[in-house]
């Protein structure tokens, strides 16, 4: 057990925030995790995002009670100077241990074999339809249940990222690169690289990736003065074209999401063949190749051209909606600009999340997902426990006058768009300005 001899102030800790020298706190103790970074499971990104800061929440959010024995590896012999823990950690952290005890983030259901069954269901009349049907109206079904399928491997895929859903981690890889590669065309090692990110920088304009998709989508006017990406390192630059979509993007919304897989197949290609470091890029482009073999073949046995492009156009269609859920549960919730912190975990999470109101028999479509404060509070916690935690969560943002935002699917659709209008309004004006100036 590491035991505290010296002390350094919070400004002193500060110092140490960049890739070659990276120190942590974690419950008033400082680590040097410089070397750790390059090896961390999680990604580099998490803790850098965190560097030089108090980050037990966090720490506590993403780990299991195993990895605090490695801590001692990397402890400096610091402590934090005048170290204080707020009233909001001091009870997210009594609940974490009293959901431990409870054992609920080990209770995983059968959601995970119901999840097998139901894909497994669905790909087989998938196939069926289209290979042995001549209707179609058939096959665009099919096109249909092909996205519905792929909203549901991508629930399944996201739940073995962020905790262990097999009787192994080699299971559960196995599981993550067929989900993801092999079935939806889309790498884990991406999922991983952004979403990591997205947890921890939850809503930060500049360091949250889930918010940056300038030139098409801007959800604040700060995004108009072409921020810095440090998630992407590079401008976010706002000109001319991006104000034109942007003046229109409540009109534009729902049709460009209904095509935004093309964009995550883009992004899966940029990464796993990028000079940037990637965890089993092997496997990922062997499970990419895979996707590219089996979806071109079963969309070529299709009976024309045109109904091969309906089909694809229906099946992106249908999965877009998932895309739609995720937008609705940031775009429209409070943002900032900045390096997230760590002592206010809590807090940035309850700001920047928004849950989707609906009944118990609806759970299956959104994949527990509807609850999004409760899963980014407690992102390990299987999703069959986070409609029991929610009231709990309720509670504690009422103790503490913090919101707890949970609308209706349509609520939330109007809450969107009309965050989308009011940034589009101020770019309208801009790019009117432009025009008149330059002519």
């Amino acid at each position: 057990m590491a035991v505290c001899k010296k002390y350094i102030t919070p400004e002193e800790l500060k110092k140490h925030n960049k890739r070659e020298d990276l120190w942590i706190s974690v419950q008033g103790k400082v680590y040097n995790v410089t070397d750790w970074i390059k090896q961390h499971p999680g990604g580099d990104i998490p803790i850098l995002n965190l560097a030089g800061q108090e980050a037990t929440d966090a720490f506590i959010a993403f780990h299991p009670g195993t990895a605090w024995k490695y801590l001692d590896n990397f402890f400096t012999g610091y402590c934090l100077q005048d170290y204080e823990v707020s009233e909001v950690s001091r009870d997210y952290r009594k609940l974490c241990v009293e959901f431990t005890k409870a054992g609920l983030f080990e209770k995983k259901g059968h959601g995970v074999i119901c999840s097998f069954c139901f894909i497994g269901f669905l790909l087989f009349l998938t196939f069926y339809g289209v290979l042995f049907s001549d209707s179609f109206l058939i096959h665009m079904l099919c096109g249909a249940l092909l996205g519905l399928t792929w909203m549901q491997i991508s629930y399944l895929g996201h739940d073995s990222g962020h905790y262990v859903i097999m009787t192994t981690r080699g299971f559960n890889k196995m599981v993550q690169i067929l989900s993801g590669n092999c079935l939806t065309g889309i790498s884990i090692a991406w999922w991983k690289w952004t979403h990591n990110a997205h947890h921890v920088a939850c809503n930060s304009l500049d360091y949250d990736p889930d918010l940056q998709h300038l030139p098409v989508f801007a959800v604040s006017p700060n995004l108009f003065k072409s921020l810095n990406s440090m998630f992407y390192g590079r401008e976010l630059t706002f000109d001319s074209l991006a104000k034109f979509f942007v003046s229109y993007q409540h009109f534009t919304f729902y049709p460009i999401v209904c095509i935004s897989r093309v964009n995550l197949f883009v992004q899966t290609l940029l990464l796993l063949f990028s000079k940037r470091k990637v965890p089993d890029r092997f496997l990922n482009i062997l499970g990419i190749l895979i996707f590219w073999t089996w979806f071109p073949l079963l969309v070529s046995t299709l009976p024309n051209g045109t109904e091969r492009v309906l089909f694809v156009l229906t099946s992106f269609a249908v999965t877009g909606i998932q895309h739609v859920q995720f937008c609705l549960n940031h775009f429209a919730a409070d943002v900032y600009v900045g390096q997230p912190k760590g002592n206010d975990w809590f807090e940035k999470q309850t700001a920047g999340t928004i849950d989707i109101d609906c009944s118990p028999q609806m759970d299956w479509f959104f994949g527990g997902l509807q609850f999004q404060l409760e899963h980014h509070l407690f992102p390990r916690l299987p999703r069959c426990q986070l409609r029991k935690i929610s009231p709990i969560v309720q509670e504690l943002c009422k103790k503490h006058n913090l919101p707890y935002r949970s609308l209706s699917f349509y609520e939330a659709n109007k809450w969107t768009i009309r965050t989308l209008k009011v940034a589009a309004m101020q770019a309208r004006g801009l790019l009117w300005e432009a025009v008149n100036t330059h002519g």
